[in-house]
């Protein structure tokens, strides 16, 4: 479920890419794509900005709504709790290092 959700996002966020590079900064937007004024005629520069507009806020709230419910459906391995058991556990088990007066002479036969 988690890959499949996570898929959808990725797929989303191309086509918000996309509806983000058909828009015009000046308003001509899509219209312009298809052919100049004739085709404004048909489609419209008010209904095609409108379009555009509707998708891309569409697609922004798809991807927080997605985004959001991952931490749902995120696989609990547990791996993480284990490891700060593990780091607590060996925080508590230290022992001393002695100094270098206390430390043992070593054995050198070679100086002899």
């Amino acid at each position: 479920m988690f890959t499949v959700i996570v898929g959808t996002i990725i797929f989303i966020a191309v086509l918000l890419v996309l509806v983000v590079l058909a828009q015009n900064s000046k308003g001509g937007g899509l219209s312009n794509l298809a052919g100049g004024s004739s085709a404004s005629n048909i489609i419209g520069v008010k209904k095609t900005g409108d379009l555009l507009e509707k998708l891309t806020w569409g697609f922004i709230v798809a991807i927080m709504v997605l985004s959001l419910s991952t931490n749902f459906v995120t696989p609990n391995s547990g791996t993480s709790n284990e490891l700060l058991e593990r780091a607590g556990e060996g925080a508590s088990d230290t022992r001393p290092v002695p100094s270098a007066t206390e430390q043992q002479p070593t054995n050198d036969t070679t100086s002899k």
